[in-house]
């Protein structure tokens, strides 16, 4: 039996030690975007170059994430919490003490290894210590976390960025990790580890990627996923340029990017009430058609000449919606179809969204953004191929039954 939350910790504060772990890891990603712009400058080195820096990091996040899955069923949660929160405060001081360039990359990748940690065990742990409704209602709270995440992180190292330098982010994230790792060893529960079938739990791991790679459905779904990840990510990561070439200082970057992630929160919020109303295709149609006319919009008026922080940001919050209403019944097809292997299909899952992910927002990089033209035909290209694989996919579902 997992340990009750009434007897490790006061329930809010178990809740809150588990939404702090997993917040973690986006919050290390996303803190330093608005000093990328200036990194170039700084380090005396092009924008692709810069960009690494942030496609480092998300492909060591989605890396280790396979990694620390089994590894928590077979050691203990907690111990491969600690360990990858000792490994990202190693990288957040590495990061702010980094002198060039390389070594900033460097030091970025092992910040995303030891932050992975945060994400699978936090999520792991929800299954652990809640049950039926109460899980579900946790799961919320780790979904509005997770939309919140990305624009504060960016407004906070805005400021930090122009008061005390970007050096400043870092030595925040490595902060962060200490308390992290103070709470997670004080306020969490130890995990019994599984016994069974230990001495073949690479093997099965293997065998359970094998069996959901022999399925259609499973594929066209993580490519969905994945495609809209890196879609969301070139905007991430081409946001402060795009915002830098109309003026916009680090400290103002935050409240322009946080347009699409607040209006992901909305999404998901009609996403809930909608399930049961419209049906998961229907609703994924209405996402994927909000998010092509979001981009589609950005393009025209940057097209048109409207060149302004405003008309590139809040088109942009159709694309939020329009996840927020796509990413929900994606995410259940992925870990639905075969439930006796759920947690390897979010392993695979999670890891593709952060592969492609990262090249999305290494792409970025490849192209002049004076302006948003570049980046809207980029989000555009990557959206449509969703759109592709999402056609694929209903067919593939219609044509099964």
């Amino acid at each position: 039996m997992p340990p009750s939350p009434a007897r490790t910790a006061p329930h809010g504060l178990l809740i809150a030690n588990l939404l702090a772990q997993l917040a973690f890891g986006l919050l290390a990603m996303t803190i330093c975007l608005p000093s990328m712009q200036e990194w170039g400058a700084i380090f005396g080195t092009g924008q692709a170059a810069v960009q690494l820096t942030f496609s480092g990091f998300v492909v060591a996040y989605g890396l280790l994430q396979l990694l620390y899955g089994p590894l928590s069923d077979r050691l203990g949660r907690k111990k491969i919490l600690l360990f990858g929160l000792a490994v990202a405060f190693v990288g957040s001081v590495l990061a702010a003490l980094a002198p060039n360039l390389p070594l900033l990359v460097a030091a970025r990748v092992l910040q995303g290894a030891g932050a992975a940690a945060g994400m699978v065990v936090g999520r792991a742990m929800v299954q652990d210590l809640f049950q039926g409704p109460e899980r579900t209602r946790v799961m919320a709270f780790v979904g509005m976390a997770m939309g919140l995440c990305p624009p504060l992180a960016t407004i906070i190292g805005g400021q930090l960025h122009v008061r005390l330098g970007w050096q400043a982010n870092f030595v925040v994230m490595a902060a962060l990790a200490l308390v992290l790792f103070v709470a997670a060893w004080r306020g969490l529960p130890d995990h019994q580890k599984t016994t069974a079938a230990q001495p073949h739990w690479l093997r099965a791991m293997l065998s359970s990627y094998a069996r959901l790679g022999r399925e259609r459905a499973f594929i066209l779904s993580v490519a969905l996923l994945s495609m809209t990840t890196a879609t969301f990510y070139a905007f991430l990561g081409g946001a402060p340029i795009v915002l830098g070439s109309y003026g916009v200082r680090p400290d103002g970057i935050g409240y322009y990017i946080m347009c699409v992630p607040g209006a992901y929160i909305v999404g998901n919020y009609l996403a809930s009430h909608m399930a049961h109303r419209t049906g998961e295709r229907v609703m994924m149609r209405l996402g994927q058609g909000c998010t092509l006319a979001g981009i589609g919009l950005v393009v025209a008026l940057a097209l048109a000449g409207l060149n302004t922080p405003l008309a590139f940001s809040l088109p942009l919050m159709l694309v939020g919606i329009g996840h927020g209403l796509l990413v929900p019944p994606a995410l259940a097809g992925t870990v639905g179809l075969v439930p006796a292997l759920a947690g390897s299909a979010a392993a695979v899952a999670g890891l593709m969204q952060q592969m492609m992910g990262a090249v999305g927002g290494f792409a970025v990089g490849l192209f002049r953004h004076e302006g948003a033209l570049n980046l809207g035909w980029l989000m555009l290209g990557l959206a449509l191929c969703g759109a592709f694989a999402q056609w694929l996919l209903h067919r593939h579902q219609a044509r099964a039954h």
